[in-house]
């Protein structure tokens, strides 16, 4: 026989009793567990010589419901620019079929910037582009990114690449300086507020380079390599200058968190960390791929 409250209760009054936990759906979906996530893809790598800064991956954060068994995958982050390759995009980070698409690599210097997550910096020929966001909402969630800032001819200085939280700068609003990266986002999720995704910053010559974006992003440079990213942040890397190479990005994330009475059991290929605490278990994920089991 059925269990007569279960039987009684809709699925919301019984997640208000209970909290979130396994609730059995009565249609094809079957059982689900509610979780709370973020995930960050891998930050785009910096442009080459006075190139951009590298975009940082897409950031996307909400609430799911997801099968017992769901995918985990945490992105890389882009190669550098070099003087004969623009600047690798980051690779997407993914739980289940929620998305963080890799951020925008940087230019070659004179090329156009890759669009991604958030954008890639403009060159420093104002005439080519910066890259663009394509980040985009879940159904169950928020999905966040921006775009590039434009290059400027003058004095070569590339543009900031895109943040989770705001847009590269403009190296032509920027004091003479190449472009800053835009800012990251922050979240809780953890226990205690964290800032990742940030951009890049830009290279220059004759002038400042472009710091990076709070939240990860890679300093840029005037005489050599751009910083890299922060791992596991999505930040973006800084463009080079001075006929150096762009840095890499900073490598992805994906945070899930869940109420403590069920067991999470973890693949092979899956780097992980967690904590429990309040009443929930938080497992960090830092590297591969593979899937988890909620029981």
């Amino acid at each position: 026989m059925a269990n007569p409250i279960r039987r009684n209760l809709s699925s919301s009054q019984v997640e208000d009793w209970f909290g979130p936990s396994i609730i059995y759906i009565p249609s094809r979906r079957g059982a689900a567990v509610g979780v709370e996530y973020l995930v960050i893809g891998g930050g785009g790598g910096g442009g080459y010589s006075t190139g951009g800064g590298g975009g940082a991956g897409g950031y996307v954060e909400g609430y799911v419901y997801v099968p017992l068994t769901v995918s985990i995958t945490v992105g890389a982050g882009g190669a550098g620019s070099t003087s004969g390759a623009i600047a690798g995009n980051g690779t997407n980070s993914s739980f289940h079929d929620i998305v963080g698409f890799g951020g925008g690599g940087g230019p070659t210097g004179t090329g156009n910037a890759r669009s991604g997550g958030s954008g890639g910096g403009g060159p420093w020929p104002s005439a080519n582009l910066p890259g663009k966001t394509i980040q985009t909402n879940p159904y169950s969630g928020a999905g966040y990114g921006f775009d590039g800032g434009p290059g400027n001819g003058l004095n070569y200085r590339g543009g900031g690449g895109g943040g989770a939280g705001a847009a590269g700068s403009d190296s032509g609003t920027n004091g003479g300086a190449g472009g800053t990266g835009g800012a990251g986002r922050s979240s809780s999720i953890t226990g205690s507020a964290v800032t990742r995704g940030g951009g890049g910053g830009a290279g220059a010559i004759f002038q400042t380079a472009g710091s990076g974006g709070t939240g990860g992003g890679g300093n840029g440079s005037t005489t050599t390599t751009g910083s890299n990213g922060t791992a596991n942040t999505g930040g973006g890397a800084g463009g080079g200058a001075n006929a150096n190479n762009g840095g890499v990005g900073g490598s992805g994330i994906v945070i899930i968190k869940f109420i403590d009475s069920l067991t999470l059991t973890v693949s092979a290929g899956l780097t992980q960390t967690n904590a429990t605490a309040g009443g929930f278990k938080t497992y960090t994920f830092t590297a591969g791929s593979g899937t988890v089991t909620f029981s």
